[in-house]
């Protein structure tokens, strides 16, 4: 059985559960001994990132290391396309998850707690953001977003960042312009069954954090 080290509120650990759901495997969560950061878990994890995997003799962390790994591992479902060009879209567009778009995310995180809220940094963060959600909806082009039964690596993340942002607007009060197009790819994230599955498990846990936020990174 596959193990995995992840925290429960952390957005990158929600993305590989999600592929891990769809490829229906097996797998164990464990937290970072001596919590996230440690010296303890950096003797395991010398990057100390989570999510980490281990899969026998193999150690892996980077969350898209990992999905690849089992991607290739666990070919059924595909989650990469067969095409060679599409297959290099959907990395560019994970890739601009990764790089682009939860960054501007991850900015806000700091501003959570009431004494650390900085109303330039969240108006800021809202127009940086908003930037991201059109360049998406331009990327987005015409991605079939049509078929429940698929999913890819590059959808994994999404749709996490995606209740972050709803989560953290009446917190922050942030001001986020949503295209019609990033919409109907959200709604149609949330209607496949590994999304639903995990989004079910997961929206308690963000607002349990945004209740006690700074016990780990998200």
């Amino acid at each position: 059985m596959l193990t995995i080290y992840a925290i429960p509120v952390s957005l990158y650990c929600a993305k590989l559960r999600i592929l891990l759901r769809h490829k229906q495997l097996q797998w164990r969560e464990v937290p970072p001994p001596g919590g996230y950061g440690s010296k303890e878990f950096k003797q395991i994890i010398p990057s100390g990132n989570l999510p980490a995997l281990v899969d026998g003799d193999l150690i892996l962390a980077d969350t898209e290391a990992i999905a690849e790994y089992l991607n290739e591992l666990h070919p059924t479902p595909p989650m990469l396309p067969a095409d060679i060009i599409q297959r290099a879209k959907t990395r560019e567009l994970s890739r601009f998850h990764d790089t682009r778009l939860e960054p501007e995310l991850r900015a806000l995180f700091p501003h959570i707690k009431p004494e650390n809220r900085n109303l330039e940094v969240a108006k800021k963060q809202s127009l940086n953001i908003s930037s991201r959600l059109e360049q998406l909806a331009s990327m987005l082009g015409d991605k079939n977003i049509g078929n429940n039964d698929t999913l890819s690596l590059a959808d994994c993340g999404f749709t996490i960042s995606f209740e972050w942002i709803d989560a953290l607007t009446p917190t922050l009060d942030l001001d986020i312009s949503w295209p019609d197009p990033v919409i109907s790819y959200r709604n149609h994230l949330r209607q496949h069954p590994a999304i639903a599955a995990e989004l079910a498990d997961y929206q308690p846990k963000i607002q349990n954090f945004l209740r006690a936020p700074g016990h780990h990174e998200a």
